[in-house]
């Protein structure tokens, strides 16, 4: 069994700091706006690359042959993970999680802060059905 408490940890982390750039205080207060904005990029980030783990860690203890899912690219790991239900949604639009996440480095730059920023409710949802089947599928063993 595979101890997900460091993603549901993170999804956590996400989740306040999303409600946070949603906030009266961020409202009234453009600078605090900011640094929640950069506090939720930052949990994404985080985010993100626990949940691409967790999805092969996963695969490599439940598949047949784990060496496999061992030599897959980033690509496949996705597709794969889509074609066992363990994902919402496939390459297409994880490639625009992994752009995002390719562009953090630069959210310097108010557009790509912007951009980056407009991809994490959407990445929330997904890296909560992640770990949500892979309770029910570790509580059916």
């Amino acid at each position: 069994m595979i101890d997900i408490s460091s993603l549901e940890n993170a999804i956590k982390q996400l989740e306040i700091s999303l409600s946070y750039t949603e906030s009266d205080l961020a409202e009234k207060d453009g600078g605090i706006a900011l640094q929640f904005r950069a506090a939720s990029i930052q949990a994404f980030e985080y985010t993100y690359e626990l949940a691409h783990k967790m999805l092969k860690r996963y695969l490599e203890d439940t598949e047949p042959s784990p060496d496999l899912i061992e030599s897959m690219t980033f690509q496949e790991l996705i597709r794969t993970g889509a074609e066992r239900g363990l994902l919402l949604n496939s390459w297409d639009i994880w490639k625009a999680y992994r752009k995002a996440r390719g562009s953090t480095s630069h959210t310097y730059n108010e557009d790509s802060a912007v951009s980056v920023f407009s991809n994490i409710p959407q990445f929330l949802e997904e890296v909560r059905f992640l770990r949500d089947q892979i309770n029910t599928r570790q509580q059916a063993k």
